[in-house]
């Protein structure tokens, strides 16, 4: 087999087979593709002749396919998988050869990977790739990590089959080992959140102001021409007025409200927790799918017949007041999500432009929105924000909407109404502008059973009370 192809595809699943269909329609690529089970190679080869693939029966075939520097992108389910298919590339391919992993990796498991195979020469790539399979095959938004060098053969292959934002494509070097998919797993800790608020607005005008799906389907597409325009609004005005064929019931109330989870959202939340910083917004989002989950908890806390209190009258501004508090707590959610971004940049490393990664969020991601335009400036005006809660378009969103926010939490609490994502996105804000937290109280406890210091507000250094004794201070250190 004569070496002829530019890219590879190994795993031809519906995400694999619909990148490497894309990866063929754009000019300049010719396309390997190989598939452990061969079968699944000949269906993609006879459905789609106009893609002009190089099938590939075995490993063999598919490495001696790739011109060099030989680039294979592996589309195989994350964890053992990746690894078998990472060991055969490793025993075929040579120094300067490229393997690509897009799948939805542990980042941690991508830097152990690029260790691992560094020494060998052979360039190790962990890219997020965002989307879905509609983005695979149209256009995803891509998050390459891997080395500089790397990128320089492989960064014109994916820019090809990128999504494209106001001219540009919706791919950059996010950093090094993995930078990618930690900023992929960031991207899906954020949708995690964003699903939550757009779940909660849709509660709030239906079990408070009353609207029916149908109605609810037009606020929402009316918000889409507004600051709230996102692919998420989008496609919750599409499945508020999608009526159920069987029943002719809205398609809402025949789903069972139950919202399962492939674990990102965990992720994002564990490496959060390990890095420090508070992603409140992501982490009520990953507990509320698990609430709905607990079925025997929820039906025995209804047969204790506790009904929820009646709903208080909504102030004629409602809609307009959860859409205000929609936006504000969105803000909340993207400025946790790259606290955490930054933070982990600083401890493993990466060099990663907050800026490049908003606009490439901006299309063929599920997370895409007006909202990341607006982002990408504050970063591009000032790269080391302390939070984009002080960038001044942030700043004025949060003044301009606080009212409304707080209208809407006080009204869902009264109604009996569950807005865990609303009312823990403010209690951040609240936290972010006090002028005293009663963490000063929980660090006296701390002290008080466990010795573990304290410092003054007025003098420098580490102190301790002799809380057993005179309870005087003494200096620590």
């Amino acid at each position: 087999m004569s070496a002829v192809a530019n890219i590879g595809v190994v795993g031809l699943a519906v995400m694999g087979s619909n990148l490497a269909r894309n990866l063929a329609s754009r000019e300049g690529n010719k396309v390997a593709v190989y598939n452990r089970t061969y079968a699944r190679t000949e269906d993609l080869v006879r459905e789609h002749p106009e893609a002009g693939f190089i099938p590939a029966r075995t490993i063999d075939e598919f490495v001696a396919s790739l011109a060099k520097p030989r680039t294979a992108i592996i589309m195989v389910q994350a964890g053992k998988g990746t690894d078998a298919v990472i060991d055969q590339l490793l025993e075929r391919f040579e120094p300067g050869d490229i393997i690509v992993d897009g799948g939805n990796a542990n980042f941690h498991d991508t830097i152990a990977r690029e260790a691992r195979i560094a020494p060998t020469g052979i360039h190790f790539v962990g890219t997020g790739i965002s989307g879905g399979e509609e983005g695979a095959l149209n256009g995803p938004s891509i998050m390459p990590g891997g080395s500089a060098e790397s990128y320089e053969t492989l960064g014109p292959i994916l820019a090809s089959i990128a999504a494209v934002a106001e001219g540009e494509a919706c791919v950059t070097h996010v950093g090094t080992d993995g930078a990618g998919h930690f900023v992929k797993m960031i991207h899906n800790g954020i949708e995690y959140a964003d699903m939550e608020l757009i779940g909660e607005a849709y509660d709030l005008l239906r079990h408070v102001r009353g609207l029916e799906p149908s109605v609810i389907a037009d606020v929402f597409a009316e918000w889409n021409s507004g600051p709230l325009q996102s692919y998420l609004i989008e496609i919750t005005a599409e499945v508020l007025r999608h009526i159920d064929a069987k029943t002719g019931k809205p398609f809402i109330d025949i789903v069972v409200d139950e919202a399962g989870s492939k674990g990102t959202g965990v992720w994002t939340v564990q490496n959060a927790l390990d890095l420090g910083v508070p992603v409140g917004g992501v982490a009520e989002a990953v507990f509320a799918r698990a609430v709905s989950g607990k079925r025997a908890q929820r039906d025995a806390v209804r047969s204790l017949g506790l009904a929820r209190p009646a709903a208080p009258a909504a102030p004629g501004t409602f809609v307009d007041d959860v859409a205000k508090a929609l936006y504000a707590s969105k803000v909340i959610a993207y400025a946790q999500g790259f606290d955490a971004i930054i933070a982990g940049a600083e401890k493993y490393g990466w060099n990663i432009d907050k800026g490049a990664v908003a606009k490439i969020w901006r299309g063929g991601c599920i997370i895409r929105a007006q909202f990341l335009n607006v982002l990408a400036d504050a970063y591009a005006a000032n790269p080391n924000l302390a939070t984009l809660l002080e960038a001044p378009y942030f700043a004025q969103a949060i003044a301009d909407g606080q009212e409304a926010w707080r209208r809407v939490v006080v009204t869902a609490t009264q109604a009996g109404v569950p807005i865990p994502g609303f009312s823990a996105a403010l209690s951040y804000f609240d936290s972010l502008s006090a002028e005293r937290l009663p963490a000063a109280l929980v660090q006296g406890q701390r002290d008080f059973f466990g010795a573990h210091t304290y410092r003054r507000v007025d003098t420098p250094g580490t102190f301790h009370t002799l809380w057993s004794g005179d309870r005087s201070e003494v200096e620590i250190g």
